[in-house]
């Protein structure tokens, strides 16, 4: 039985200030393959709920480079995964521009409505959100600066988990760091993980 747990906003984004600037040795750099943006928001959003969805293809899950969802590292990939998702593992809804809160989600189109850039919202002024991204590596950049068609808001509901299974409550302590994957020890802790 599949269950709900609350997404914890506050590690998301304290993992996100962590490593905006820098790069967790525990996931690859996927820089000069295409942009790390959309792998680097999946860290953040795996350190606020804990839970991976290891459905091949169309899950959301990294153990290592060769062994990951297309939705952890691709923008559109991630965007289906979280909106459409109904198994294990975090979804959302799109809000409004205004309906965001810390540690939601912000993609970027160009002028012919591809999205090509994931962000995370790690803080609001008066003046707007506040976010943080790998590529072009920001902390806390005010999100007018940046150049853009359209935009879409994903709000983080909540995440869901296998009621059978151990519940995963220590992975945003031994990422943060990045000195233990429990990544690699989820995916062995789980006989199948995304069942829909």
């Amino acid at each position: 039985m599949l269950l709900t747990r609350e997404y914890n906003r506050e590690f998301a984004v304290a993992y996100a200030k962590r490593w905006a600037l820098s790069r967790n040795p525990l996931f690859f750099d996927f820089k000069g393959l295409g942009g790390d943006c959309t792998n680097f928001i999946s860290q953040c959003i795996y350190a606020g709920c804990c839970e991976m969805n290891f459905t091949p293809d169309y899950g959301w899950y990294y153990v290592s480079v060769n062994n990951r969802s297309p939705a952890w590292t691709g923008v559109e990939f991630f965007y289906d995964f979280m909106i459409n998702n109904r198994g294990i593992g975090p979804y959302c809804s799109e809000a409004a521009s205004d309906g965001l809160l810390p540690g939601d989600v912000i993609q970027l189109a160009d002028s012919s409505g591809d999205y090509y850039h994931t962000l995370i919202v790690t803080g609001i002024t008066r003046d707007g959100y506040l976010v943080s991204a790998h590529t072009n590596d920001a902390l806390d950049r005010r999100l007018d600066t940046y150049p853009f068609a359209s935009a879409r808001y994903l709000h983080i509901e909540g995440a869901r988990y296998d009621s059978n299974m151990p519940l995963n409550n220590n992975c945003f302590f031994m990422i943060y760091g990045g000195t233990e994957n429990s990544a690699e020890r989820e995916a062995g802790e789980s006989s199948q993980g995304g069942a829909e």
